[in-house]
């Protein structure tokens, strides 16, 4: 007899287990985000996935656990509780040596990894065979805008950064015309003209200043420009691959801290976002030009965490010379933690869409040129061949 005519009593009936998605509360200091929000959680739950948030996860975000209660997550105490029977974990930070051995082999954690200065946890996970996606090798094609969150919390941080700069600056940004005389604007200029930014930009010009921009990239020009703001040319193109900057040759290095020098003699605020992934940051502002700045000029430099585009940057420190102000920021998007852990939340939401089925089930081969880009470890084995490397040359 045919099984599809069978009485249903003779069918076999195939039960699809929920996935168990983890949200732990982050443990870094100073980092107010959280790797979901409730608006996300309701789309998981309503899809069938059981999402498990730990106690206070997003109090920092503003997201009280009442909030992921009512979208239908379930509130746990503790880690131990929180990983039990998990089989996806979603952080923001990378997970610490403990939090890996609380997973089972096989539980997926994705978020961002920083593999470099996380070799310790990454080589746990290999280990204790965890799967590991790192967000930050996302390839940033087409297909994968939705779930690239380098891009989202650059947003954040650039207009942190621009926000911040008008806070130490002494001047007002804006012409301002008043009875007791004309008030010039503020002149702002970005290095660097990526994500970070060209939300630095905008939000410059909406806070009325004057603004100059530099990027390498001779494609960048055109954005610049949409967003009122004076692009410095320079007749060199260095366009990268995966829409990075290459390195400078040393010719092209001289001509650049010529005109970039200049360009900062003249500036109220400096924001500096230059960055190469995997490397130490460029340096574009010598202590040398800083010294031809004006007193009370501010430079905020967005690179800071990876050695600072300026050559008095010190991380996570504010450093005044000659009267100029130069801030080092770290995590900058935490800063605003409501908006950017919305924005990650839906990039994790848009990962997860290529790890679990639309039957509900998790992959069983990572095959999708997204998730083949972005596997850290997987298997007990280091899927990035950089990393793997670092970790053969000795270190655990």
């Amino acid at each position: 007899m045919d099984i599809l005519s069978a009485p249903a009593s003779t069918q076999e009936t195939k039960t699809i287990q929920p996935v168990v998605i983890a949200v732990p509360k982050e443990q870094v200091t100073g980092e107010q985000r959280v790797a979901t929000v409730p608006e996300v959680v309701q789309k998981l739950t309503k899809a069938g996935h059981v999402v498990r948030i730990e106690h206070d996860a997003g109090t920092a975000a503003y997201y009280p656990d009442a909030l992921y209660t009512a979208a239908g997550a379930t509130i746990v105490a503790g880690r131990h509780e929180l990983f039990s029977g998990a089989k996806v974990v979603l952080v923001v930070q990378p997970p610490t040596v403990s939090d890996v051995d609380l997973l089972a082999e096989g539980t997926i954690v994705v978020g961002f990894m920083n593999p470099t200065r996380n070799l310790d946890a990454i080589a746990r996970m290999r280990d204790r065979k965890i799967t590991a996606f790192a967000l930050e090798l996302v390839p940033r094609i087409t297909r994968a805008q939705s779930m690239d969150a380098l891009s989202s919390q650059a947003t954040a941080g650039g207009y942190v950064a621009a926000v911040l700069g008008a806070d130490n600056c002494p001047k007002f940004l804006p012409m301002l015309t008043t009875a007791a005389g004309t008030i010039r604007p503020a002149t702002v200029l970005i290095l660097g003209a990526g994500v970070a930014g060209l939300m630095a930009i905008a939000t410059a010009k909406r806070l009325g200043a004057l603004v100059e921009a530099y990027d390498v990239r001779r494609a960048a020009g055109e954005q610049v420009r949409s967003l009122g703001a004076k692009f410095l040319e320079l007749e060199i193109n260095a366009e990268g691959q995966g829409g990075y900057a290459r390195e400078l040759t040393a010719e092209e290095k001289v001509k650049e801290q010529e005109m970039v020098s200049a360009a900062v003699a003249r500036a109220d605020i400096v924001i500096t976002t230059a960055a190469i992934p995997g490397r130490k940051a460029p340096v574009l502002v010598t202590k040398k030009t800083v010294a031809t700045m004006k007193p009370g000029a501010v430079i905020i430099d967005m690179a800071a965490e990876s050695g600072g585009n300026c050559e008095l940057t010190q991380a996570g420190k504010t450093v005044k010379e000659d009267g100029v102000m130069i801030i080092g920021p770290q995590n900058l998007p935490a800063r605003v933690p409501f908006h950017s852990s919305q924005m990650y939340a839906k990039n994790l939401q848009s990962f997860l869409g290529l790890l679990i089925t639309k039957d509900g089930t998790l992959v069983t081969e990572f095959s999708d040129e997204i998730l083949t880009a972005s596997l850290l470890v997987h298997a007990g084995k280091v899927a990035h061949k950089p990393t793997a490397d670092l970790l053969n040359r000795g270190t655990p």
